[in-house]
C-alpha cells in the first residue's frame, strides 16, 4: 500500500483538478483503490492482469452497480499510470465491465407526498413549532420542489435563496452550473427557517461547526415518513428529487428542461429517472392521438 499511496494521489488530483470530478466520486475511488492495493501483496501499481483479475473475483458478491464503479476507478487509474509513464501497460482488460439495465428508483406517488406535507402541516400549526420541524419544512420543500441532491442541499450557503428571486444557480456534479427554480412555497419556507438561523453562520442548514450531514438528512427524511405513515425504505433524499423529475413530467413538462433542472450531462440519465407509469402512457396516446376521437369506418 505505501508504494500506491503517492501515486492514489497524484491521480486522484489529476482527477479533481483535470477532469473536475465531484467530491463525492473522488471519496469513493480513494476507497476503491486502497482497498484493491490491500488486497494485492505487491501493491496495485505492479499488478499484472492475473492479479488484478484475483481483485475482480473478490467482487464477485457485490451489486453489479458497485462492481461497474469499482471497475471504471482502477481502469482510469491504470491508464493514467500508463499515460504518465509509471508503466508500459495496462492491465484493466481484465477488469469486469457489468452490464445490463440500470435500476429505477422506488416511485413515490402523489399520495405519499401528500401524507409526508400533511405531517409537517400538522406539526407547523402548533402555537411554538420546534425550530427542528420548521427546519424540516424547508429541507422538504426543496427536495421535492426543486429536485436538489443531497449534498447540494445541505450544503448551501446562508444567503443563496432570496426571497424576491425565485431560482438560484448550483454548481453541482463535475462543476457545471445550472439554474435551479425556487417555488414561492419553498422560498415562503426557507425564509422562515433563515430568519431562525443566526446571521454569523455561513450555512442555511448548520449543524456544530459544518452544516448538516447527508447521514442526518437521510435520517430526518426517515424519520418524517414514519410519522406520516409512509414506508420508511421508500422514502429518502433521492426518491424526493426522483418525485420531482417524475410528477413534473407526469405533468407535461419538457425532458430537455428536466435535465437542465437536474444537472444531468446525459439526456439518458434523465430517461431514467424520469420513470413514468405504463398506465399513463397508454391514456396519454389515447387522449392526444390525432385519430382518438374518430370512430372505425369514418375515414
Amino acid at each position: 500500500m505505501s508504494g500506491d499511496r503517492e501515486l492514489i494521489e497524484r491521480f486522484l488530483e489529476m482527477l479533481t483538478a483535470e477532469a473536475g470530478a465531484a467530491r463525492n466520486t473522488i471519496l469513493a475511488y480513494r476507497t476503491d483503490l486502497e482497498q484493491a492495493s490491500a488486497l494485492l501483496a505487491d501493491g496495485l501499481t505492479a499488478a499484472d492482469q492475473a492479479a488484478i483479475a484475483r481483485v475482480a473475483e473478490e467482487w464477485m458478491p457485490l451489486a453489479r452497480s458497485t462492481v461497474a464503479r469499482k471497475s471504471a476507478a482502477l481502469r482510469r487509474f491504470f491508464a493514467f499510470l500508463q499515460e504518465e509513464g509509471f508503466r508500459a501497460d495496462d492491465p484493466g482488460k481484465a477488469l469486469p465491465r457489468p452490464g445490463g439495465a440500470r435500476p429505477l428508483p422506488k416511485v413515490l406517488d402523489r399520495g405519499d407526498v401528500d401524507r409526508l406535507f400533511t405531517e409537517i402541516d400538522r406539526r407547523l400549526a402548533a402555537e411554538h413549532p420546534p425550530l427542528a420541524d420548521i427546519r424540516l419544512s424547508a429541507l422538504i420543500e426543496l427536495l421535492y420542489g426543486s429536485g436538489l441532491r443531497a449534498t447540494e442541499l445541505v450544503s448551501l450557503p446562508r444567503g443563496a435563496i432570496a426571497s424576491d428571486r425565485p431560482f438560484i444557480i448550483l454548481k453541482g456534479k463535475g462543476g457545471r452550473e445550472r439554474l435551479v427554480p425556487i417555488s414561492d412555497r419553498a422560498r415562503a419556507a426557507v425564509a422562515r427557517w433563515r430568519a431562525l438561523v443566526p446571521s454569523s453562520q455561513p450555512w442555511l442548514f448548520p449543524s456544530g461547526k459544518k452544516h448538516l450531514s447527508r447521514v442526518r438528512l437521510f435520517q430526518i427524511v426517515k424519520a418524517l415518513a414514519a410519522a406520516a405513515g409512509v414506508p420508511p425504505d421508500r422514502v429518502g433524499p433521492h426518491g424526493l428529487r426522483h418525485a420531482f423529475a417524475t410528477h413534473l413530467l407526469e405533468g407535461g413538462a419538457d425532458l430537455r428542461a428536466l435535465q437542465a433542472m437536474l444537472g444531468h450531462a446525459d439526456i439518458a440519465t434523465t430517461q431514467i429517472y424520469t420513470h413514468v407509469d405504463s398506465r399513463r402512457l397508454v391514456e396519454l396516446v389515447n387522449a392526444r392521438h390525432p385519430l382518438a376521437d374518430e370512430t372505425p369506418g369514418r375515414r
